[in-house]
């Protein structure tokens, strides 16, 4: 998947996988019609669709618009046929508790990387007032009324800190998040429930204040530019080498991570369209801790050990968010990176080139990452599973092709390169 001139050209980055399917949810707040604009064609944002569908809102879904028209009542069970195949669904309970007092939502499920438990989640609604219980695989919640209060999250949960500030827009009185997610997504969903009349402070901040009004209205909103979308572009950048802009990129929200290319190497800069950027020869290693944002994200460490296995040097990556997010390394080391793991820590030696070979993926961004190294692979890199990739990206494999990635997907499947 690597041809000596490297990358060249304009990528247009889409909308935020991980702000679109929250910002769905959100419209179930409000009776009448949501419009979103900027709207990715994934996988994700379909399955979103048919959950809130099969809740009795309308979605006409024309990526990049969608429309969504949402009853005075609607079914308030997400069943577990739609919620396992996508944790983002947990945050239904926020909207429907504030809204109807009620909810019925099957456990989620999602990537498999290791367990996420909700009772962050759960706990910090129940400060509210909500109560819960469990039983049949489902989560029964309900409440007379929620009621504002502080609420201090033991961990600065995306989910929990979005479920929070849904769930108060419509409590009565105010809500004051504590250790609250920073995250340019939840800016990003205040800013849509700001539209449809919700009062909300400082969200992008720790301390996210919600004083709770009667009713939400409709609202039209353009989704954020995707931050783990313009770091897999980047990441292949990285390995193949070249300039690509990314059009519509905010390096705002990925400081963090541009800071740590520019250390091994490789040149960044704000665009007028979003962001330049620009790799010319082999990178340098440098060490990774993943931490809550703006720290680097989680997701973007299968992209960057990747980028090491061909990197000059040896860098060290430190997981201190999740467990088990370390499967796709054995994918690695069949290519020859040189990779060895202990806890929750990597090692990587990098190697000039790694040698193309059959590989598996087991997520997205392990998908993502198998890619960004078979662009520094001699050889064909045939990558199975990689339908994985259709739940977070637009063709990605279509847009590396267009800037010059030696790629091809077969069929729905696979994709392989040299």
């Amino acid at each position: 998947m690597r041809e000596s001139s490297g990358l060249s050209g304009r990528i247009q980055i889409a909308g935020a996988k991980n702000s679109v399917l929250k910002l769905m949810v959100a419209s179930l707040l409000a009776e009448g019609n949501h419009v979103l604009h900027n709207v990715p064609d994934i996988i994700d944002v379909r399955l979103m669709a048919d959950l809130l569908e099969e809740m009795g809102v309308t979605v006409d879904l024309a990526p990049p618009v969608c429309r969504l028209s949402v009853p005075s009542e609607v079914k308030l069970v997400a069943p577990y046929e739609l919620v396992e195949k996508m944790r983002a669904s947990i945050v239904v309970l926020g909207p429907l508790l504030a809204r109807y007092g009620e909810a019925r939502v099957a456990l989620p499920g999602g990537d498999d990387f290791g367990p996420r438990p909700i009772d962050m989640h759960l706990d910090a609604l129940a400060t509210l007032g909500a109560k819960f219980r469990t039983e049949h695989g489902y989560i029964e919640a309900s409440s007379d009324r929620l009621t504002g209060t502080d609420v201090l999250l033991e961990y600065p949960s995306v989910g929990a800190t979005e479920n929070v500030m849904m769930a108060a827009t419509l409590a009565d009185g105010l809500t004051v998040i504590e250790n609250a997610a920073r995250e340019p997504e939840i800016a990003d969903l205040a800013q849509f429930l700001g539209r449809m009349g919700a009062n909300i402070r400082g969200a992008g901040t720790s301390t996210i204040a919600v004083e709770g009004v009667d009713g939400l209205e409709a609202a039209e909103h353009t989704v954020i530019s995707d931050r783990l979308e313009t770091a897999t572009y980047l990441a292949c950048l990285g390995v193949a080498g070249g300039e690509l802009t990314l059009v519509g990129a905010r390096p705002g929200n990925m400081e963090m991570l541009l800071q740590k290319l520019a250390t091994m190497g490789m040149q960044v800069s704000p665009d007028g369209d979003g962001l330049w950027a620009a790799a010319h020869g082999r990178l340098g290693s440098v060490d990774v801790s993943t931490l809550p944002y703006p720290g680097i994200a989680t997701d973007y460490k299968p992209l960057i050990v990747a980028m090491l296995s061909v990197a000059d040097g040896v860098g060290i990556v430190t997981e201190n968010l999740y467990g088990g997010r370390f499967r796709y390394v054995d994918e690695l080391r069949r290519m020859g990176a040189d990779i060895r793991t202990e806890g929750h820590h990597a090692v990587v030696r990098g190697k000039a080139r790694l040698s193309g070979a059959p590989v598996k993926a087991h997520d997205i961004r392990a998908a993502a990452a198998l890619i960004v190294a078979g662009l520094g692979a001699e050889g064909e890199t045939t990558i199975s599973d990689v339908g994985h990739l259709d739940r977070g990206y637009e063709d990605l494999v279509g847009r590396l092709a267009s800037v010059g990635a030696n790629i091809e997907r077969i069929g729905s499947g696979d994709a392989k390169g040299s």
